[in-house]
């Protein structure tokens, strides 16, 4: 049995030196060479519990069934994982002259933007987010460049992520609605070529609020921001914050197809296990990184799991 621990070995030893504590990271998680910030992030993380400004959140459910990863083809994005369920449906905005239909959200922009709104709506108990007075200030505080191009991918995530319609489903219960009552959509004139209208403030409808208060999941927004060029790494960092501990006893084992269906439905076809297993276990390894309490092996057949503490204390 190979085993992947997240804390490679370290729990306990806090007197390590950084780059004794980097190094011992890159060995036991055999991460590339190119993941300096990634372990400078991870060191940090180990070295440093997080404080209040460090304390994300998310809904519980993106934590089990995450939005596309890609683009979709069509107006519904259906997927399932166990008993909890997500199907997001393209809508209409009004960009300034009448109805222009949306696409689904996808990427990793959606995800942080969701965190960045469930993490306020939490920390102040409303469901009215400022969102800053302009697109850069927004894109810094999801840790994010603000290079021209970042620009127009907002523009587009955000104003798909304000139309769509989401229903979300878990052991009985339905949500059916959207996540935002209220945008003002980003309009550009074309005249000057200037952005003319960012809006300030998004309000969250009230169902989806309120669910949110009951099942937010506590995250390190240190490692969100670090793991923010992949959405399967968002997507598995938040799966593992939310399972890991309630894992009690032997632990949990979850094979490649089961998680292949969690995760990428998109792998289809005689080796679509190993091809999701080649595509999964990088990712892993940098969720594993900046999640050094999580305690996760590589078995035959897919992962066990085992009770661990969460990223963020309750």
């Amino acid at each position: 049995m190979a085993e992947i621990t997240g804390d490679g070995g370290l729990a306990g030893d806090q007197s390590r030196q950084p780059k004794a504590v980097i190094g011992r990271i890159s060995r036991a998680l055999t991460l590339a060479p190119q993941d300096d910030k990634l372990l400078e992030v991870a060191t940090e993380i180990y070295g440093s519990p997080p404080r209040g400004d460090d304390m994300a959140f998310t809904h519980a459910v993106f934590c089990q069934v995450g939005l596309p990863r890609s683009k979709v083809e069509g107006r519904e994005f259906m997927r399932q994982s166990g008993p909890a369920w997500v199907s997001v449906q393209a809508g209409y905005l009004d960009e300034g002259n009448g109805p222009v239909q949306q696409p689904i959200p996808y990427g990793p922009l959606p995800r942080l933007a969701l965190a960045h709104l469930s993490t306020h709506a939490v920390r102040h108990k409303t469901r009215n987010i400022p969102i800053g007075d302009s697109a850069a200030q927004f894109l810094e505080l999801m840790g994010m460049d603000t290079q021209g191009a970042r620009y127009a991918t907002l523009r587009r995530q955000m104003h798909a992520l304000a139309a769509c319609r989401l229903q979300l489903g878990y052991r009985g219960r339905t949500f059916n609605g959207q996540a935002v009552e209220q945008f003002d959509a980003w309009m550009t004139n074309r005249d000057t070529r200037q952005r003319s209208l960012w809006p300030g403030l998004i309000v969250l409808t009230e169902h989806f609020y309120s669910s949110l208060l009951k099942g937010a999941v506590p995250l390190d927004l240190r490692a969100l921001q670090v793991l923010k060029g992949s959405s399967l790494a968002l997507d598995v960092y938040a799966w593992l914050a939310y399972r890991l501990y309630r894992i009690e006893g032997k632990g949990v084992t979850v094979h490649w197809s089961s998680l292949r269906e969690q995760f990428a439905q998109e792998y289809t076809g005689k080796d679509a296990d190993r091809n999701f297993k080649r595509s999964f276990l990088p990712q892993l390894r940098k969720v594993l990184a900046v999640y050094p309490q999580a305690k996760v092996k590589s078995v035959r057949g897919g992962l066990l799991l085992l009770g661990s503490p969460p990223p963020i204390s309750h």
